[in-house]
């Protein structure tokens, strides 16, 4: 298991813009799991839908993304790069998240070739699925 500090010691993301926990599972350059704990002080809160606060589905497939960044950035060959996006499909959100969710966060690589690849990737709350995306991305 990975925490916050670890974490960080292999992506560039910082808060406010850090969206994961804590990574509990990883089978390098193939999958990994992580957490994001829903705190109610998060900041996009306090003006998305503030009498009936939701976590933007943009932030889910964001906390998402950070997870296959660290799966993929913490393979001595990619270490100190960065992963980008260069695609989003088939993405579909199934269920609001609220103050209070824990999201676990599932990424595979489905093809990586040296600096492009491919994956998939679950958030769920509790055995619910909440987001599914296909994404690309780009290493430099």
């Amino acid at each position: 298991m990975f925490n916050k500090e670890q974490i960080k010691a292999v992506i560039p993301h910082r808060d406010p813009f850090l969206f994961i926990d804590e990574i509990t599972h990883i089978e390098p350059l193939k999958k990994a799991i992580g957490k994001l704990f829903v705190k109610e002080t998060f900041d996009f809160f306090k003006g998305h839908f503030p009498q009936k606060p939701v976590m933007p589905g943009v932030l889910i497939v964001e906390s998402l993304a950070q997870v296959g960044a660290f799966l993929l950035l913490s393979d001595e060959q990619y270490k100190g790069k960065i992963a980008y996006f260069t695609g989003i499909k088939n993405t579909k959100i199934r269920r609001q998240v609220v103050p209070n969710d824990t999201l676990t966060l599932q990424v595979e690589l489905t093809k990586l070739r040296s600096n492009f690849g491919f994956g998939e990737a679950f958030a769920y709350v509790g055995n619910e699925l909440v987001v599914e995306s296909e994404f690309s991305f780009a290493v430099q």
